[in-house]
């Protein structure tokens, strides 16, 4: 079976991702014995299946591929493969899955055990987070080299560019810069931000939410407390504004000096949003870890 490490190694040098059908994959993946490691994953990237986070854990592992495949230390050691679903359809059913995308590595001796399932929903589909995962299982380590994104400079200088116009405009009237409310809002924007669960986003790269292929079903929250969904960061985000603005209502109502209709309204506003919203926030909570015995309201 030593030929079949040098056509997968042909293959590897034309694709750095192999697709596979099935009989491709009973051949060269399941098929012992086996000199080399194969780490397979398992899609659905035709439209109509219409999984969108196929489509972007595809991305993270065509350049984990690639940087493997142009790597000074790249050997026979480990192949990168794919299945989908309308390619392979009788693979699914022999390894019993259910979902997509999923990535197994399948070791050169034996069968895979548990581990060698990849965690998706707890550690994202980012190509660094795969790619340490495949070092633990093989032993193989991979630094990822990303094309280069002019994005993040290109939204920086626009930012920086009509921040200096605004100033320059308004250069003979610079009183909004010492305003408190400016800073306020700033400052209350960067804490949603973090508080929702940006920054984790940022660095696991989770899935913006996740449909069930069989049910067709979407979830936006995950049911984990060790995962989320970006999808979940944003309702999450939104809610904690909600009860921000009820509680800045409630302020106003007792604090302003306008007439008392006014007041009442803003009292009962505030009052409805911070426990509407915070009853939303607790079922969140509740769904995520299992057995929490406080409720409030719709929780």
């Amino acid at each position: 079976m030593w030929s079949h490490g040098l056509q997968l190694m042909d293959w590897s040098g034309r694709r750095a991702v192999i697709r596979m059908n099935g009989e491709k994959f009973r051949k060269f993946v399941k098929a012992p014995p086996r000199n080399y490691s194969v780490v397979v994953m398992f899609t659905a990237l035709q439209p109509q299946r219409q999984c969108g986070v196929c489509r972007q854990a595809d991305e993270e592992y065509q350049i984990l591929a690639n940087s493997w495949r142009y790597s000074n230390a790249f050997t026979n050691r480990i192949f990168f493969a794919s299945v989908d679903f309308d390619d392979g359809s009788d693979v699914f059913q022999m390894l019993n899955l259910n979902s997509a995308p999923t990535f197994i590595h399948f070791p050169p001796k034996g069968k895979p055990k548990r581990p060698d399932t990849y965690e998706l929903q707890v550690r994202g589909f980012g190509a660094e987070q795969i790619a340490r995962w495949i070092a633990d299982r093989t032993d193989v380590h991979i630094r990822v080299l990303r094309p280069p994104s002019y994005a993040g400079p290109l939204m920086l200088g626009l930012l920086l560019a009509a921040i200096g116009s605004l100033v320059y405009l308004r250069r003979n009237n610079l009183d909004f810069l010492f305003n408190r409310n400016t800073w306020a809002f700033a400052a209350l924007g960067i804490v949603l931000i973090m508080t929702s669960g940006q920054m984790w986003n940022h660095i696991r790269g989770p899935p913006y939410a996740h449909k069930n292929p069989n049910t067709g079903q979407v979830s936006y929250i995950h049911g984990s407390s060790q995962a989320q969904f970006v999808a979940e960061t944003h309702i999450v985000l939104l809610f904690n504004a909600a009860v921000t603005l009820g509680m800045v209502l409630l302020h106003e109502a007792a604090t302003s000096s306008m007439d008392v209709g006014k007041r009442k309204i803003m009292c009962v506003a505030g009052i409805v949003l911070v426990a509407l919203f915070f009853s939303w926030l607790l079922s969140i909570f509740r769904a995520k870890y299992h057995g929490y015995p406080y409720s409030f309201l719709m929780s």
